[in-house]
């Protein structure tokens, strides 16, 4: 079956009467970075062709980042029709399931040839399909390449490098090229670029750290937990957050704050801020979401790295490379009264078509076949996203459990704490381990 690509064939294949009166639907989304301005121009279009031909338009909405899904679960729970099309994501589709509607019916051949079942399976629970897949989140190591290469290259700038090693982490350490970072590595060469440690440093930070009491910013740190073996629950039920893993990435984070090798104000900042500070040439390097590449590389935006910067992946633990990475989709409100006209919108969402538009305006789908070798000249992050998920990606044990969202809160909330110094780390880490065994015991 080829891809559908007239509007008639789309609305018959979902069995929708010409007949019928249709409506604006509204569409819950992501605010925020390219996934917005991508979905944009999806509804756009679809509203120019697709749901002009059945007579139905769609908007978009947007709620705060801050609390998005405590608000989004309290309407959808309540059952509220303000929106039609609600965000789902890996860790949060058991959450939100009973509020949803089941869209098993779109799982067709069209949609198979545009998504993996791996992308498919990150918006299924219990048996039932709740949401197209839009963008796939990992993260990468973003560094610049001309201070790497002086650094690799550079006689005094390896001495000062080792010296400033032995000073700080006990150990003469010899630069590497980022693709080797272990996270020793990560400390060492943030200790070095940081102008207040290394006064011949070209930029002011080694790097920046995402420390705002926000859940995504947990699950960016995460990684280096799970690359020294932390995991929030062993094959027993046992919750296993205190454990080395987690003190050894908790502390990292730490240190790093102490010494002064983040902006001051880093326990204010998330996304758009990291990329503000990377993006204006104040840090050398720095981890972040997949996403930011797309802005990154918009040389009218970030002029003070156009052509200085690459990307690779996280550095390694003791058990190799670690990143979260999780997928998130739209699906339907079940209290929507404008079902047929959402599902019509899903079904453009979900064509070749519309995802090769998503890409271009910056989106990173979880999508397969020629879509990805078609823009991988323009677009290399979306090739190394898919092998990165594949070949790193770590979901915590009951990171898509209805709870997973409160613990990312829970957690956030207490290591942010400890990372300002509000909170000791026994008393950060026993928190959480209280909180997580009374989430999973209920």
């Amino acid at each position: 079956m080829k891809l559908i690509k007239s509007t008639a064939l789309m609305a018959s294949a979902i069995t929708i009467s010409a007949s019928m009166a249709f409506a604006e639907i509204t569409i819950l989304a992501w605010p925020g970075g390219e996934p917005e301005e991508s979905l944009r121009q999806i509804v756009k279009s679809y509203n120019e062709t697709a749901g002009a031909e059945i007579g139905s338009t769609a908007e978009l909405l947007y709620f705060s980042r801050d609390n998005f899904f405590d608000k989004m679960l309290a309407d959808s729970a309540a059952g509220s029709k303000e929106f039609d099309i609600m965000l789902t994501a890996t860790y949060n589709v058991g959450k939100y399931a009973p509020f949803m509607e089941p869209i098993n019916d779109l799982i067709d051949d069209d949609l198979m040839s545009v998504f993996p079942q791996s992308a498919i399976d990150s918006q299924s629970f219990e048996g039932n399909f709740y949401g197209i897949p839009t963008d796939l989140g990992v993260h990468f190591l973003y560094y610049r390449t001309d201070l790497m290469d002086e650094l690799m290259s550079n006689a005094d700038w390896q001495a000062k490098y080792a010296a400033i090693s032995m000073e700080y982490m006990g150990t003469a350490m010899q630069p590497k090229a980022p693709d080797d970072w272990t996270w020793d590595d990560y400390m060492a060469s943030a200790l070095f670029f940081t102008k207040s440690i290394n006064s011949d440093s070209p930029v002011r930070y080694g790097t920046v750290l995402q420390l705002k009491n926000l859940l995504f910013n947990v699950m960016i740190w995460q990684g280096i937990a799970a690359s020294y073996g932390g995991d929030w629950m062993d094959s027993d039920g046992n919750i296993t957050v205190d454990s080395a893993g987690y003190r050894r990435a908790l502390e990292l984070y730490k240190k790093l704050v102490e010494l002064e090798a983040t902006p001051a104000d880093s326990l204010s900042y998330e996304y758009a801020e990291a990329n503000g500070a990377f993006g204006t040439g104040r840090v050398a390097f720095y981890t972040q979401w997949s996403a930011a590449y797309a802005s990154l590389v918009n040389a009218d935006e970030f002029p003070a790295i156009a052509g200085k910067f690459d990307i690779t992946h996280q550095p390694a633990g003791s058990v190799g490379i670690k990143t979260h990475f999780h997928a998130l989709g739209l699906g339907i409100n079940a209290a929507s009264e404008n079902k047929d006209e959402a599902r019509a919108f899903l079904r453009y969402l979900g064509t070749e078509n519309a995802m090769k538009m998503y890409i271009k305006g910056g989106g990173q789908p979880p999508v397969v076949g020629r879509i990805v070798s078609e823009v991988a000249a323009d677009r290399p992050d979306m090739v190394m996203m898919s092998s990165h998920a594949g070949d790193y990606g770590k979901v915590m044990a009951g990171g898509t459990s209805s709870s997973a969202l409160d613990i990312y809160t829970n957690q956030a909330e207490n290591f942010t704490g400890y990372w300002g110094g509000q909170l000791d780390i026994d008393t950060a880490i026993a928190n959480v381990e209280e909180f997580m065994a009374n989430e999973f015991a209920n």
